[in-house]
């Protein structure tokens, strides 16, 4: 029965309550996240600075990765060539065309050109996609990342062979000589990558995001509801090749060139890899695993070298870590590493601790209990009276010599 407000007593607001939407609240911790890294990156050296900015470039490109593989269902084993298009397409923009109003700042441009065409050719790769299921799917996408960085050898002229195109854009004057080309670079593509993971964050909570789920779940079923599969299937892929478009936009600014060895196989391998580490499905675990995949790579092959390997040899030692350390964390936490955290979070209480403050800013009744535990249901007045202390109800009472 509707109250004088015109809301049911199960949905009533309390006063006091602050809600905070969405979008507002996936921007705040961005904004706390920014101000946290301006302060690293001011803190720490040159070399960290470009470690740094190596790993933001992955952060973007896994995010868009474990939102296919974990949200819509499919898998990729080639967006190291949505990578590739969108690296190619910014060092032809900056070699080719003169921006005349944006010398200072190119980057405006070049970026989402580069997104934008990666978006495109995964529209028209998630046409074909959208009729494959599981390996078929998989065997496809595997090989557009071995075919694609070939045609920078068979269109040497334009796209510079083996040699590959130079990309170096300049820190702006307007900084000054103070700010070191690392933590420039550090500054763009963390903020690059905040951007990504709140679009991701919304989108993921939103219509398309819960049509997603439910593809995944069951696309027969998903059909029945009305959704259309292979449009949605189709704009996932979209927005993973945008991901990875500037991610490989970025990763190209990070290398100062591109060419067919930056986004070789290895990297859309390594893609995946960061993907299933990090959890998928996780936008969080997706830091987790691009740090995992990026930081040890020149440490492993430096302890390589000084134990008297080959070059060759050297260079295959951190994918070989990588394999071991994905055994190991599919044995012992299939979730990945935000699972993990989760997991432990839930061990140590911090989850009820975060959830209380939480219900107070979205005006949801809180229940305390166990980890597992969500928000209270309110229970109407009418039906509160027919419940007893054992929850059960009561419909007519018991007799004497009633069993």
């Amino acid at each position: 029965m509707a109250t004088a407000q015109g809301t049911a007593p199960g949905r009533r607001r309390r006063p006091g309550r602050l809600v905070v939407p969405t979008l507002a609240r996936h921007l705040g911790i961005a904004v706390l996240a920014g101000i946290v890294l301006l302060i690293v990156t001011n803190a720490i050296g040159d070399y960290r600075d470009y470690q740094l900015a190596e790993v933001a470039a992955y952060v973007g490109a896994v995010a868009g990765l474990t939102v296919l593989i974990g949200s819509s269902g499919q898998i990729s084993i080639g967006n190291g060539a949505f990578m590739a298009i969108g690296g190619y397409l910014a060092a032809l923009t900056l070699a080719h065309v003169h921006w005349a109003l944006m010398t200072h700042w190119p980057l405006l441009v070049i970026v989402p050109a580069a997104t934008v065409a990666a978006a495109l050719t995964g529209a028209i790769f998630g046409v074909a996609a959208a009729r494959l299921r599981g390996p078929y799917l998989a065997g496809a996408t595997l090989m557009l990342a071995i075919a694609l960085p070939a045609l920078a050898t068979r269109f040497q002229s334009l796209l510079g062979g083996d040699q590959g195109l130079g990309f170096f854009i300049p820190v702006p004057g307007s900084l000054g000589l103070s700010v070191s080309p690392y933590r420039w670079l550090a500054w763009i593509t963390c903020a690059a990558a905040l951007l990504v993971l709140v679009l991701l964050a919304n989108l993921i909570r939103s219509r398309v995001g819960r049509s997603w789920r439910a593809v995944r779940d069951d696309e027969i079923a998903a059909a029945l509801a009305g959704l259309n599969v292979a449009r949605l299937q189709i704009l996932a892929f979209i927005i993973t090749a945008a991901c990875a478009g500037l991610g490989g936009t970025l990763l190209a600014m990070w290398n100062q060139s591109v060419s067919p060895g930056l986004f070789s196989l290895t990297l859309s391998i390594q893609l995946l890899t960061a993907a299933v580490l990090g959890g998928l499905g996780s936008l969080a675990g997706a830091i987790w695993g691009s740090a995992i995949v990026v930081l040890p790579y020149s440490y492993l092959q430096n302890q390589a070298i000084s134990l008297g390997m080959t070059a060759s040899t050297s260079y295959n030692i951190p994918i070989l870590g990588y394999g071991a350390v994905l055994i190991a964390v599919m044995l012992a936490f299939p979730a990945g590493i935000g699972g993990l955290l989760v997991r432990l979070a839930r061990a140590a209480g911090v989850q009820r601790a975060i959830r209380r403050p939480r219900a107070a800013l979205t005006g949801r009744a809180w229940r305390p209990g166990g980890p597992g535990q969500g928000p209270a249901r309110s229970v109407p007045p009418a039906a509160a009276g027919h419940l007893d202390q054992g929850t059960r109800p009561v419909t007519e009472p018991q007799q004497k010599g009633t069993p």
